[in-house]
């Protein structure tokens, strides 16, 4: 599973030619999330804080978070995006 970006203890990683609809994975700690490209709806749990820095890294980057879902769905390398400053 390539790691997209990691920030405060969040690794954010997207899997290759994973299922509809597009989305990316989200670990922190024992916790994990996935968050869907189109819509944010959100499936797992996390803590609230770290939710709450993911969504607002997903909206900063949901552009990004989309090319990258048509590379993983390729086979592509995947290109890193930047931390949550």
């Amino acid at each position: 599973m390539p790691v997209l970006s990691r920030f405060l203890g969040i690794v954010i990683a997207m899997y290759y030619r994973d299922h509809e609809p597009a989305h990316f994975h989200a670990r922190y700690g024992d916790y994990e999330i996935t968050v869907v490209l189109d819509t944010g709806i959100v499936e797992g749990q996390f803590p609230r804080r770290a939710l709450r820095h993911t969504l607002d890294w997903y909206e900063l980057h949901v552009e990004e978070l989309r090319e990258d879902w048509q590379l993983a769905q390729r086979g592509e390398p995947l290109r890193p995006i930047a931390p949550l400053e």
